[in-house]
Order: C-alpha cells, then structure tokens, then sequence
C-alpha cells in the first residue's frame, strides 16, 4: 500500500504558511514602499528588491503566460463536463476531476481573500495604483494549477516517452514563472515564498483527497 503522506505534508505547509504570513506582519515593519507603504520583512525585501531591480518586461510576460494554466483549467473542466454528459449523472464523473474542481474553488477562495485581507503592496506602482500583493497571486495559480495538471496527465498518458516530456516542459515552466516572477521586481521575496508554501499546501491536499479514494 502506498504510504500517505500529503495529508501531513499539507498540514506542515498550511502550518509554515500561516507562521510565514505572521511574521511578515509583524516583523521588521517599515515603509519602504511606494507611497508610504509598511512592508514586513523591510530589511531582507528592501535587499532583495535593490539586488534584482525592477524588469517590467519579465512582469508583462509572465502576465501574458498566466494564461498557460487558465487554459489547463478551462482544458479540465470541459473535459470533466463531457463526462457528465455522456455518463449522465455528476456523480459518475472521475473522482479525481471532481476533487480537482473543488481544489479550483479553494484555490480562487484563497486568490479573493488576500485580495480583501492584505498583508503587503506591491514594491511599485502598476499603471499608477497600489496593488496587494501577497502572497503572489501569480505563484499560486501556476503552481497550484500547473502541479495538478501533472498529476492528472501522468494518470491519463500510458505511454512513458510522453510522460516524460509532458514532465519536462510543466517543471521548466514552473521554475521559468517562479524565477521570473521574482525577478522581474514587481513582488516582495516574501510574497513569492507565501505563494510557494500556500501552494504547495493546497496541492498537498488535494492529494490527499485523492488518495482517499485509491
């Protein structure tokens, strides 16, 4: 029998992401932001962010290549509504397409809330306003996304040389977006470090839902 670990790993990751979210509150609060704004973390962000500098290009491509797992997730639902029509009852949809909309719906639940409850601002203005940004929104959906949509593919594609290749090209694109979303300046290191944990957190959680099944 497999051993189950995500169920744990989920839980040390939401742990370590809420401590993580904690401490960028409240330690080493300065304004060191545009327009005045508090920053967490002041002395190892404001480093950082004058060690990288500012790359609008970078900050425009990975825009544009959030599109890549908004694509997966539209790619998954038609896929998952096929299903229901054909088999005629919702229930009878795989079970672990089912868990995956639901992880959708916690992972935009997650999107809406810091967007609401925020913990920093962006370290520059983005067409003039102020924007929140932590954790990096940008982060969480390509991880959360991207790493399910392996997860599935690997269930679906029998063929090993496919396989790896459909392995190959979603992890080069996951570091190229993590990499280049840090770079290009428009998110505090700490942002970047909450997407990671919160979306590896997720992610871990709905493997564990999936496991229940096997």
């Amino acid at each position: 029998m497999k051993t189950r670990t995500a169920f744990p790993r989920s839980i040390c990751l939401f742990t370590a992401f809420v401590l993580w979210t904690i401490v960028t509150m409240h330690v080493d609060v300065r304004a060191i932001g545009p327009n005045g704004s508090c920053v967490g973390l002041a002395a190892l962000n404001g480093y950082f962010h004058n060690l990288t500098g500012v790359h609008l290009v970078l900050y425009a491509i990975t825009d544009w290549l959030g599109l890549v797992p908004v694509a997966f997730c539209l790619a998954f639902a038609v896929f998952g509504l096929v299903q229901w029509i054909h088999r005629r009852h919702i229930l009878r949809v795989d079970y672990s397409l089912l868990v995956l909309g639901g992880f959708y719906l916690l992972m935009l639940a997650a999107y809406l809330f810091f967007e609401h409850f925020v913990v920093n601002y962006r370290p520059v203005l983005i067409n003039g306003i102020l924007e929140a940004s932590y954790p990096s929104s940008t982060t969480l959906l390509v991880l959360c996304v991207m790493v399910t949509a392996l997860l599935q593919l690997r269930l679906r594609i029998q063929r090993r040389f496919w396989k790896c290749c459909t392995t190959v090209f979603i992890v080069s694109f996951l570091i190229f977006m993590v990499a280049a979303r840090l770079l290009s300046g428009v998110h505090w290191l700490s942002d970047i470090v909450g997407g990671i944990l919160l979306s590896g957190a997720l992610v871990s959680l709905y493997e564990s839902v999936c496991q229940l099944k096997k």
